[in-house]
Order: structure tokens, then C-alpha cells, then sequence
């Protein structure tokens, strides 16, 4: 299976700045995870919009996969009592 590229939006970004080095660690690893399998155990089609999360604590991190192109687009990051507001 091929590589997909991650790239992270500004607001995904800005979220992951933000966080302490022990909460963003798990975060940027299950990011790039995602590089070898898009749809790990456990993600989520979410209802709203044509996009999927994972789970990594506490944090949901959302993203939308484009397979023709092979890129992951990290949409958001964020607690998740936060996140979906």
C-alpha cells in the first residue's frame, strides 16, 4: 500500500502548538500513523460531514482522506468536550 501525505490545516496546527509536549506527542504519532493506514482500528465515519476521527486520549483528532491524490487533510484537534462546537 502507498503512502499518503499528511497535511495539517491552520487551525489543526495552531491546536497542536498549543498543547503541552506530554499531550502532543501521542497526538503527532497518531498522526503520522495515518501516513500507513488511514482507517486504523477504532476511527469513525463521522454523520455531519465526509470526514473521519480517531482518538488519541483525551484528544479527537478529525481528518478527511482523498485517496485518488493519497493525502490525509487533519482537519481539526481537540479535546473532546470541545472539539464538535
Amino acid at each position: 500500500m502507498a503512502k499518503y501525505i499528511i497535511i495539517l490545516s491552520n487551525k489543526a496546527q495552531k491546536a497542536l502548538d498549543n498543547l503541552s509536549d506530554h499531550i502532543a506527542e501521542p497526538i503527532f504519532n497518531s498522526i503520522a500513523a495515518l501516513e500507513e493506514n488511514p482507517r486504523p482500528v477504532g476511527y469513525k465515519k463521522l454523520k455531519a460531514r465526509d470526514a473521519y476521527r480517531i482518538r488519541s486520549g483525551y484528544y479527537h483528532i478529525i481528518y478527511e482522506i482523498i485517496d485518488e491524490h493519497l493525502i490525509i487533510d487533519v482537519v481539526a484537534i481537540g479535546h473532546r468536550k470541545d472539539i464538535y462546537r
